[in-house]
C-alpha cells in the first residue's frame, strides 16, 4: 500500500511539473505569438496601395504623408531601405494624397541628421520645402508616433514604410488616436530583410505594452503647426 502511495504521488508530482512547463511554454511563445498576430491582423486592412491611396485621398483629408527613418550612407545619401519610402511618398504627394510630408527620424547626434538628409532627396525630386516638415526626436517608432499626434497635431495620416515595419507603425499611431492608413514601400529586395523581420516581431511586443502603458517618449518639444512653412523644422 505504502508503494502506491508513493507511485501515486510521484505520478501526481509529474504531472504537475509537466503542467508547469506547458503553461510556462504557453507564456513564453504563445503570449509573444498571439501579440504579433493581434497587432498584424488589426492593422492589415488599413494598408493601400499608391493608386487606392490616391483615389481615396479626397474623402481621407490626411493631414501629411508620414515617412520614417531607415538610416543613411556615409555620404549622407538615404539607405536602399529609406530611398524607397522617400520614393514612395513623393509619389503620394504628388497624386495629391496629402498636402504635408512630414519626415521623421534621428538627429540625436550634431554629426549624424537622418532627417535633414530626408528633406534633402524629396527636394531634389521636386517637393517644395514648405512642404515638407523635419521631425528631428523620431528616434523610434513610437517616438514618431507620440510625436505625429503631440507635437504635429496629426488626426490623419499616411504613413510610409516597408510592408515588415508598417504594421507596428499603423498600430503605434492608432494608439495614440491618429487616423492612420499604411501604403507599403516594398521597392526593392533587401540583403538584410530577415534580420528586420525578426528584429521586428519582438518590436511589436514592445510597442504594444509600450501603448497599453502609455510610455513617454525620449524627448518632448514644443508643438508645431501644419500651417506654416515647413522650412521652420529644417536645419542642419
Amino acid at each position: 500500500m505504502g508503494t502506491k502511495r508513493k507511485k501515486g504521488c510521484l505520478r501526481r508530482l509529474i504531472e504537475a511539473v509537466i503542467g508547469f512547463v506547458l503553461f510556462v511554454a504557453l507564456v513564453v511563445v504563445g503570449v509573444p505569438l498571439g501579440i504579433n498576430a493581434w497587432v498584424c491582423a488589426s492593422t492589415r486592412p488599413a494598408f493601400e496601395s499608391q493608386a487606392q491611396a490616391a483615389a481615396t485621398a479626397d474623402a481621407f483629408e490626411a493631414d501629411a504623408i508620414v515617412v520614417l527613418g531607415a538610416g543613411i550612407n556615409w555620404d549622407g545619401s538615404p539607405s536602399a531601405v529609406l530611398k524607397d519610402r522617400l520614393d514612395v511618398a513623393d509619389n503620394l504627394y504628388n497624386a495629391g494624397v496629402a498636402p504635408k510630408i512630414i519626415m521623421s527620424g534621428d538627429n540625436s547626434d550634431s554629426s549624424y541628421n537622418e532627417v535633414m538628409a530626408m528633406a534633402k532627396y524629396a527636394k531634389a525630386n521636386g517637393i517644395p520645402a514648405e512642404d515638407i516638415f523635419c521631425d528631428h526626436a523620431g528616434l523610434s517608432t513610437y517616438d514618431s508616433m507620440y510625436r505625429l499626434k503631440n507635437v504635429f497635431n496629426v488626426q490623419r495620416c499616411v504613413i510610409v514604410t516597408q510592408e515588415y515595419h508598417l504594421y507596428r507603425a499603423v498600430y503605434d499611431a492608432r494608439g495614440f488616436g491618429i487616423d492612420a492608413r499604411g501604403v507599403a514601400s516594398d521597392l526593392s529586395d533587401y540583403s538584410n530583410k530577415d534580420s528586420y523581420e525578426q528584429r521586428e516581431f519582438f518590436a511589436r511586443i514592445k510597442d504594444f505594452f509600450g501603448i497599453i502603458t502609455k510610455m513617454e517618449p525620449q524627448t518632448k518639444s514644443e508643438p508645431v503647426s501644419l500651417n506654416q512653412s515647413g522650412t521652420v523644422t529644417q536645419w542642419w
